[in-house]
């Protein structure tokens, strides 16, 4: 902006503040600078516009060539949103305000440019949007419900979470008359002594509040609160029995709004949050009881899960047994558990953590979007505060960082569009803002694999989806003191509540609204479902293995499934211990295997409450086709895979009226790999093999590799396990893997030890070695499973001399 422009913005701007109040101009004054900083954007990155053109909601929100300044794009878009709003059904009348609009549009065309006169011109554009905006039939209630808090001291997605990162400040609070010039604050808790849990009989005072949810009636709200207590300053090395009490956790307390009541529902020195009713009556909830730490951080960073309770705080049961982290469950449209999972199980720590879909028992977990990225900075880095739009097959999410907090840019998913693991199901509702550590201003990706939060697109969150088109969310430019805020795709914000001292989030319309359906639960968890008749076994079932969209190796004839288990880490701090020479590498141990029949199906027991994963595998034992993430069963369920890695948008090659081969049989039981498999164990499994086979001749030879047990080096893995670790097969964790792994799900063919060094020298001949099936299957076995030396994460010495020892979590 030009010099005297500025001079003459601020003098305009002064001499309109007799006809507004001062919060209307700094509303006005931070518009302004936002809009021209979209235009400085447009004008420094013309490489990024055939991009945001075709991945915007609506091509209103962009920046257009002939946007001289922020009044030509106030003038366009509130002409879009009036026209949107003359389309609805309960359309408003505002022929009036469209004359005025008109009015506007003429004056602009005939000021001149960086002059008070087109300054107060924007001023006027500015007032009639936001009596359009309020215009809008969806705002048919005249309350919100909110948090007040402070931006976590962390900055992390996981850490922004813990009780003793928080500033104590805030609270939850009701905006009466929000859609005019004059909101009115109620705090909800003021005066409010807890009636049960740890608390009973104090105040929520000091402390700091987290993600709320309103029942469907409208009645009951559920919220998180810790008394942000910092027990010792906390490091890296801080032990976490000295950080994780009752007073620096949050925990979920129930607020009835009508009679007052205030009740704590969990406790203990583990965080619990982002509730959220279930139409059944129960609540699902994130917490980190389980136990477990995540791989790739310093610190400790334990894992939290869903899980779910009776309204009253009883009955908890572990929905989720994934791995690692999960966020910020709702309830989407078909009454189905919409949420964010963390997945990297044998690849990049960045690279997924986006929409995933399961039951409200927790049966099922699906990925419908963006699980196997090519590029990561290709679309959101991370996706949370995931809703279902009404009405509409999509969900609103904002694109938020991994180092970061959740706030950033808001877009909509669609997953009945095909998903290219990119954008194709994405559309930006924000086009003005960049995705959080995929890029360095919108459009612009960072330098592949080479993503950075820069710090500047934090700036949405929590949005409350109204329709495809409009939306309730926080909004900071400046990325601290969020305010309440209305968004349209059009590129329009009105801000409805700020408070200078403290963010505003989380805002949710205070009226009752319809429930989605109730889906009848499929297990045997909850205490009512135990009351019903039925057995406790889990059951998997595959209707056609070769059902896949990916191609598989001509003549390829899968003969067997096996079926292996992660156990998640128990240790706090990345590489401890370093589980193999795939880093960041999960333990594991392999169930066994399951046959597959002549058309390709599969019915067996399995294990519940456990992460598992799968693999296919040909006539010789050799996986053809493994899976780079997990799943899990429940008692009583039986899960069902059309095929392996099928797609999800074509219906099966072929339709028959007779059950496949499989389910027309008891369900198989798991037969039990070899001996040293479970747990999986270098020392149990392999070195067998190189003592029987290939020691005697290593001893002779001065040069050959050393096949001795004995341990040596940094991480304890015996002399042979580094001799073979150049000819094994395995895929990394951690920040920027996908570009040694190369890709970020497994091709048909491509995995193991069909992929190793190892077994293309074996099957080439070495020497004089002939080994037994047994021995040759051993090894391909260990080649499978990432090629790992441990099994377990505690007593490495003990393991490394052969022993067995059992994993903490299972």
């Amino acid at each position: 902006m030009p010099v005297v422009f500025r001079v003459a913005v601020c003098l305009s701007l002064c001499g309109a503040a007799a006809g507004a109040d001062s919060a209307a101009m700094d509303r006005f004054k931070a518009e302004h600078d936002f809009i021209e900083r979209q235009i400085l954007e447009f004008n420094t990155h013309p490489e990024a516009r055939a991009r945001l053109r075709a991945e915007a909601a609506h091509p209103a929100a962009l920046i257009e060539p002939g946007d001289v300044d922020p009044l030509a794009v106030v003038l366009r878009r509130a002409g879009a949103l009036l026209a949107d709003l003359q389309s609805m059904p309960g359309a408003p009348v505002l022929d009036r305000e469209a004359r005025e609009l008109a009015a506007l549009r003429e004056k602009a065309e005939n000021a001149a440019p960086h002059t008070p006169a087109r300054m107060d011109l924007f001023l006027e554009a500015c007032a009639l949007r936001r009596r359009v905006a309020f215009s809008n039939p969806l705002l048919d209630f005249d309350r919100l419900v909110f948090i007040k808090r402070h931006r976590a001291r962390f900055e992390h997605m996981v850490d922004q979470h813990y009780g003793f990162h928080a500033t104590p400040g805030g609270g939850v609070f009701v905006l009466e008359k929000p859609f005019s010039d004059k909101p009115v604050v109620r705090n909800l808790l003021e005066n409010k002594a807890v009636a049960s849990g740890a608390m009973a009989g104090k105040r929520l005072d000091g402390g700091a509040v987290l993600s709320p949810d309103l029942d469907y009636d409208a009645q009951t709200l559920l919220f998180a609160w810790t008394e942000a207590e910092v027990p010792v300053p906390p490091t890296d090395l801080t032990p976490m029995a000295d950080l994780w009490t009752e007073g620096s956790t949050y925990h979920i307390f129930s607020l009835d709004l009508s009679g007052g009541e205030l009740w704590q529902l969990t406790s203990g020195p583990w965080n619990e949050f982002d509730p959220c009713f279930l139409p059944n009556g129960r609540v699902c909830f994130v917490s980190e009881r389980r136990g477990g730490f995540l791989r790739c951080g310093l610190r400790p960073n334990p894992v939290h899960t869903l899980y779910s309770m009776r309204r009253d705080g009883s009955d908890i049961i572990r929905l989720s047994h994934h791995e690692t982290h999960e966020w910020q469950p709702s309830v989407d449209n078909h009454g189905m558990l919409a949420y964010t999972r963390w997945d990297y199980v044998d690849r990049d720590s960045d690279i997924a953590h986006h929409l995933w879909l399961s039951f409200p028992d927790g049966r099922d977990p699906r990925s419908p979007h963006g699980n196997y990225p090519e590029i990561r900075e290709s679309r959101p880095w991370m996706e949370m505060s995931i809703r279902a739009v009404p009405g509409s097959s999509k969900y609103v999410a904002v694109s938020t960082p991994h180092h970061g907090q959740h706030f950033g840019s808001l877009v909509l998913i669609d997953p009945l569009l095909e998903d290219d693991n990119a954008m194709s199901q994405v559309r930006r509702v924000t086009p003005d803002t960049a995705f959080p550590e995929s890029e360095s201003a919108p459009g612009v990706p960072c330098p592949t694999h080479k993503g950075k939060n820069h710090g500047n697109a934090e700036i949405y969150g929590t949005p409350w989806p109204l329709n495809e088109h409009y939306f309730l969310c926080a909004f900071d430019p400046g990325q601290k003191n969020y305010a309440l805020c209305l968004v349209d795709v059009f590129g329009n914000r009105e801000v409805l509540y700020r408070d200078p001292d403290i963010g505003c989030e989380d805002p949710i319309p205070l009226r009752p609204r319809p429930a989605p359906p109730v889906i009848p639960s499929k297990t045997r968890q909850a205490a009512e479902d135990r009351e019903r008749p039925g057995d406790d076994t889990a059951r998997l079932a595959v209707m056609n293995i070769y059902d896949s969209r990916l191609d598989w190796p001509e003549g390829t004839k899968i003969t067997a499934l096996r079926i292996i288990q992660l156990f998640p880490k128990t240790t706090p701090g990345a590489e401890d211990p370093l589980i193999g020479i795939g880093a960041q590498s999960l333990a594991r141990g392999v169930l066994g295997t399951v046959p597959v029949e002549a058309d390709g199906s599969v019915y067996c027991e399995a294990p519940a409450g456990v992460p598992l994963y799968f693999q296919a595998l040909d006539e010789k034992g050799r996986a053809v086709q493994s899976m780079r993430t997990d799943t899990y069963l429940h008692p009583g369920e039986t899960l069902s895979c059309r095929g392996c890695h099928e797609s999800r948008h074509s219906a099966p090659d072929a339709l028959s009226k007779v059950a496949p081969m499989a389910m027309r049989r008891p369900a198989s039981v798991i037969q039990p790999e070899a001996e040293g498999s479970y747990p999986l164990s270098f020392p149990r499994l392999v070195q067998p093999v190189l003592d029987r086979n290939c020691l005697p001749c290593h001893r002779k030879e001065e040069k050959a590799p050393s096949l001795e047990a004995v341990p040596s080096g940094k991480w304890g893995w015996s002399e042979s396990y580094q001799s073979l670790a150049p000819l094994a097969w395995a895929k990394h964790g951690g920040n920027g893997a996908l570009r040694i792994n190369g890709t970020s799900r497994s091709i048909p063919g491509e995995v193991g030890a069909k992929a190793s060094k190892l077994a293309q020298m074996l099957d080439a001949g070495h020497h004089d070695v002939v080994l037994s099936n047994e021995d040759r299957h051993r090894l391909d076995l260990w080649l499978d499973c990432n090629s790992v030396f441990y099994h377990a994460y505690h007593d490495m010495e003990l393991q490394a001399a052969g022993q067995v020892i059992q994993p903490v979590l299972e």
